[in-house]
Parts: structure tokens; C-alpha cells; sequence
């Protein structure tokens, strides 16, 4: 029995090397390609680097809302900005524009599990995140004097990894569902109007109070509310546990969305 059962963890152990590989492999030049293309990578990192300097530190530096600076309330808001455009963008469009030129074909006729293609760009897109957060957290600290600490900036950088799972989602809905030449209207169509409701622009006590009673419907606002909770700037009539629920059935609706658009499009091939 013991003469079977090596050969067989062996050629698992190889298995789950040469998988691990690969995917490291994917994620690397995934990450490479995405930082290369700069329309992508300076779009995706410089517009929230810049409303928050604009907005968050330059114009409203010494204001305040409910006791907490608005260059530390809106540090989590353009934190959140972020990470969902990396990943409607990165997934969504990035994803279309592959498909549209048969390199997802390619890339299934070859020995690479199909998982790690999309593991990889769920990785750039957090990484993307990660990247965009320590450029606002530096911002804010440096020109904003937002006070931060380093378990803070910990427990943002988790909430960057957790959050752009139901954005990947919805991107891998939109990249199967729409064309290419089309995905980054429609992704735009989708991205503003969800980050102004959801209160990443502006604070939602500023805004009218039908915007006040759409946001809790946005995943974006459910988002934007863990963020503030790491400063203690949520909504208090919320729990934590509501907003993390509320990103769950986002996540596993745009997960279905996609699944069925998936089926459909592999029966029509």
C-alpha cells in the first residue's frame, strides 16, 4: 500500500507545484502588462490620486463632518473609488478586449488551468488597490495631516482585497456580456453613477436625502462604509455585519450574472 500511495503524493505534490507556478507566472506578467499599459495604469492609479489631492486636501483640508476631518473621510472613500475601477477595468474591459481578440482562446488550448487566468487579474486589480491606497495614505498624512496608524493602514489594505472580489464579479459579468468596443462606456455608465450614490465623492450627508436612501442599494456604499469604519466614521444606524452581507449577494449575483452568460456563450460557439 505504501509503494501506491507515494507514487500518488508525488504526482499530487507535482501537481500542485506546476499549478502554483503557473499561477505566479500568469500573475506576474499580468501585473507587468497592466503596468505597461498606460492608458490603463495611469488612469486607473492617477484619477483618484488626483480628486483626493484636489478634493480631499486642497480645497477642504481644515474642514470637518461629524467630528472627522474630510481629508480622513475621504481617504476611504477614493481608497474605495480605486479599487473598484482596478477591478471593472482591469477585469471587465481588460477581459472584453481579450475575448474580442481571440487571446482567451488561445489561453484555453493551452495546458494552463483556466482558474489562474482569472486568479491573476484578480490579483493585479488588488494589487492595483494596494498601490492606489498608499499613495492616498501618503498624501493624506503628508499634505492632508490625517492621522494614521499603522493598524489602520493594515485593516484598509484587507478591505482593498475583500472588496474587489464582487467587483472582479461584476467585470467578469460585464466582459461576458458586452462587446468589446462597447465595454468601456458601459463600464463607465455603471462605475460614476454607482461611486457618486455611494457617497466615495462626496459625503452622504452632503448629499439630497434620495440620494441618502438609494446609496444603501450600491455595493459601493456598503464599501465605503467598512472603510470608514476603520476610522470610526460609519453610519451608526448600520451594523458591519449588514455591509458585509450586502457585498456578499452583490458578489454571488454578479457571480450567476456571469455563470449563465458563460453557458450561453458556450453553447453558441
Amino acid at each position: 500500500m505504501s509503494t501506491a500511495t507515494l507514487p500518488l503524493a508525488a504526482a499530487t505534490e507535482s501537481s500542485l507545484t506546476r499549478g502554483l507556478r503557473i499561477f505566479l507566472s500568469e500573475t506576474r506578467l499580468e501585473l507587468t502588462r497592466s503596468l505597461r499599459t498606460r492608458t490603463f495604469s495611469l488612469s486607473a492609479i492617477g484619477f483618484p490620486v488626483m480628486f483626493y489631492l484636489l478634493f480631499g486636501i486642497m480645497m477642504n483640508r481644515h474642514e470637518t463632518i461629524d467630528g472627522t476631518s474630510i481629508a480622513r473621510y475621504m481617504l476611504a472613500g477614493y481608497a474605495v473609488f480605486g479599487v473598484v475601477g482596478s477591478a471593472l477595468f482591469g477585469i471587465g474591459v481588460g477581459m472584453a478586449a481579450d475575448l474580442s481578440a481571440g487571446w482567451l482562446e488561445l489561453k484555453r488550448a493551452s495546458p494552463m488551468p483556466p482558474a489562474a487566468y482569472l486568479a491573476a487579474k484578480c490579483v493585479t486589480a488588488i494589487c492595483f488597490g494596494a498601490i492606489i491606497l498608499t499613495l492616498l495614505c501618503t498624501l493624506g498624512v503628508t499634505l492632508g495631516h490625517v492621522q494614521l496608524t499603522l493598524a489602520e493602514y493594515a485593516h484598509m489594505l484587507g478591505l482593498v482585497a475583500a472588496g474587489a472580489i464582487p467587483f472582479a464579479c461584476m467585470g467578469l459579468a460585464l466582459a461576458l456580456i458586452v462587446p468589446f468596443n462597447s465595454a468601456p462606456g458601459v463600464t463607465n455608465l455603471l462605475y460614476l453613477p454607482m461611486s457618486f450614490l455611494g457617497g466615495l465623492w462626496i459625503p452622504l450627508q452632503a448629499l439630497p436625502k434620495a440620494v441618502q436612501h438609494i446609496a444603501p442599494l450600491l455595493p459601493t456604499y456598503h464599501l465605503a462604509q467598512l472603510m470608514l469604519g476603520v476610522f470610526g466614521a460609519a453610519d451608526p444606524t448600520k451594523t458591519q455585519a449588514s455591509h458585509w452581507l450586502g457585498l456578499l449577494g452583490f458578489t454571488l449575483l454578479m457571480f450567476g450574472v456571469a455563470w449563465i452568460a458563460f453557458r450561453r456563450r458556450e453553447q453558441n460557439a
